[in-house]
């Protein structure tokens, strides 16, 4: 299945879960601005995770920011948070407004090209808010994103583009895996925001 963009919010996931895809919430000036701001000034660093007992490193990069330095683990790596940076802020504000929901911290990802890619996972660390809302804002180059049941393997897919909003809760992460598949076609960077709640 594969959603097109529309201005009317949805929730793309057909049952136990909601995820609602917004389209777009920022115009091309605002993209080009935090996109190269957030390029330039985040503290990028290689993903790191430890997998069947050895240490991984990824192309891909990340940042993790938040209201305060909050330790962060999955994949067995402990990361600590950076503070909101000026422009993180806004950003968490318009998506705030966006989502109607409100969020302490911030997981980045740097995506070089097409070729990197995140693998089939649920965002369950013990750490987030149970069912609480993750609110994933796209910049830079449009990627397919995937999930897929945990029980009945159904597939749904989605074009995130550019300056757009996709935000999971009440189930989504419980009942459904998600992915972004790597591909050849696209030799853009795109920078992925997730906004979330670390419950201390």
């Amino acid at each position: 299945m594969d959603l097109f963009s529309s201005e009317k919010i949805q929730n793309i996931l057909p049952f136990d879960g909601i995820t609602n895809y917004h389209g777009i919430i920022l115009n091309k000036t605002q993209c080009d601005f935090y996109y190269n701001s957030l390029l330039e000034n985040i503290n990028w660093k290689n993903d790191e995770a430890i997998i069947f007992g050895k240490l991984i490193v990824t192309k891909r990069k990340v940042a993790w920011y938040g209201d305060s330095e909050y330790d962060y683990t999955y994949s067995k790596i402990t990361k600590k948070a950076n503070l909101w940076t000026k422009e993180l802020l806004a950003l968490k504000e318009i998506v705030e407004k966006e989502s109607n929901e409100t969020y302490n911290s911030c997981l980045l990802n740097l995506y070089h090209s097409g070729e990197e890619g995140m693998a089939y996972h649920s965002d369950g660390e013990k750490m987030l808010k149970k069912n609480g809302a993750i609110a994933s804002l796209s910049l830079g180059a449009e990627r397919k994103f995937s999930f897929k049941h945990k029980k009945n393997k159904q597939r749904i897919d989605v074009f995130l583009e550019n300056g757009s909003l996709l935000v999971m809760k009440e189930g989504t992460q419980t009942n459904w895996l998600h992915r972004l598949p790597p591909t050849k076609k696209v030799n853009s960077p795109r920078i992925n925001l997730t906004f979330r709640t670390i419950e201390l």
